[in-house]
């Protein structure tokens, strides 16, 4: 648990030796320093002039010395320990091993993540290890167990299901582990911290952008076809909720749903054609995810309804820059792994060294079209590509 007093994570007895070193290192200091200061007094004061016969230079009168020396020595006793704590807590860190368990690292959005994990638990001191399910239950768990096994100081988790993230949850909680959520969600609040995409408001903002596309060529009496990620996950609810939310307000019909199993490019494909064939009047198709969108893009041509229907997607690719500025992919509701990564790393160093954290963090997403591309481009290389700047 989190400590709730000011000084509670001083008295734990983790960092008690480092508190009494720090209190014996500052008064050690101020000790020396009135003895020097001391010694200076007993010496012969100058006059405060310049005296050219002499060669002397500046010289410090009685009253300027007792009100600056003094109290800069004592400023000086209590800031050199700071530092030097400061630097014994990086290396503290350096003992401490993180794991981060993702449903599938296969898929770009969470290997993104991952790389944002991995740069910030190395920035903050930790040591980490990334474990990937591929999108398998049992391989989550066996995942877990492993970690458990190494005494971790602490568990980052983008579960298979919300489900899953409860029972990962569970089991870390009883080995003494902190579990911070990073996407997906949990059926269980007995976490750190959720750190997640505000899927609804990304959704619903596509939704917005699709709507005008459709208005602007007359096509609002046409449907829109939906390839969601399984609805039994949180993130899966919401973004469908907002979607339909700003359909239904510009008067647009959806025209199906199928539910992704393997998330690969031959199931993006059959779902899609299998949606144009029940769906004349499709005018568009939605993808709840973004790295098999050439398999809707395929079956869109293979079907001749190339021009026809429209394409947008939740999450990125490289790729859709330029999809997106030349017209080919309509928009994108962009999260930003990499940020979340470095945020949950964040939540969870809080946590282990006793502060507040904040119990649930939405990351805005970025509803990108070819109106708001080239501002949003600086953020769309770092957050949600994972492609920081060079230092």
């Amino acid at each position: 648990m989190p400590y709730t007093r000011p000084f509670d994570k001083w008295l734990a007895p983790s960092n008690c030796g480092r508190v009494t070193h720090l209190l014996y290192f500052r008064f050690t200091i101020v000790g020396i320093s009135l003895a020097a200061i001391g010694e200076c007094l007993q010496r012969p004061l100058y006059v405060n002039r310049w005296d050219s016969n002499q060669g002397e230079g500046f010289m410090i009168t009685r009253a300027l010395r007792n009100t600056i020396l003094v109290p800069l020595a004592l400023l000086l006793a209590w800031i050199l320990p700071s530092a030097c704590l400061a630097d014994d807590t990086a290396d503290a860190n350096q003992s401490k091993t993180l794991v981060y368990i993702t449903s599938d690292q296969r898929i770009p959005f969470w290997n993104i993540m991952s790389r944002g994990i991995q740069q910030q638990a190395r920035a903050l001191g930790y040591q980490i290890q990334v474990y990937s399910a591929d999108n398998n239950a049992k391989q989550e768990l066996e995942h877990l167990a492993r970690a458990l096994r190494q005494n971790i100081d602490g568990l980052i988790i983008s579960p298979t299901t919300s489900s899953a993230g409860a029972t990962l949850i569970k089991l870390a909680g009883a080995a003494g582990v902190p579990v911070v959520v990073a996407d997906i969600g949990a059926e269980t609040d007995h976490y750190v911290s959720f750190i997640a995409s505000d899927n609804y408001q990304g959704a619903y903002a596509l939704g917005q952008i699709l709507s005008q596309a459709l208005e602007t060529r007359g096509w609002q009496e046409g449907r829109v076809g939906i390839i969601a990620i399984p609805q039994r996950r949180l993130n899966g609810q919401t973004r469908t909720a907002g979607f339909m939310q700003a359909l239904d307000e510009a008067g647009i019909l959806a025209g199906g749903m199928r539910q992704q199993v393997d998330f690969s490019y031959q199931e993006t494909y059959d779902f899609s054609r299998d949606l144009i064939a029940s769906e004349p009047d499709l005018r568009a198709l939605w993808l709840q995810g973004s790295d098999r969108y050439q398999g809707a893009l395929d079956a869109i041509r293979d079907t001749g309804r190339t021009g026809e229907i429209l394409l947008v997607t939740f999450d990125a690719e490289p790729e859709f820059i330029q999809m997106i500025a030349d017209g080919s992919l309509v928009g994108a509701a962009m999260q930003q792994p990499f940020l979340m990564g470095e945020q949950a790393v964040e939540s969870l160093h809080q946590h282990l060294q006793g502060e507040p954290v904040m119990k649930q963090r939405k990351l805005p997403v970025l509803a990108v079209s070819t109106a708001n591309l080239a501002r949003n481009l600086p953020l769309i290389k770092r957050n949600v590509l994972g492609q920081p700047e060079a230092p």
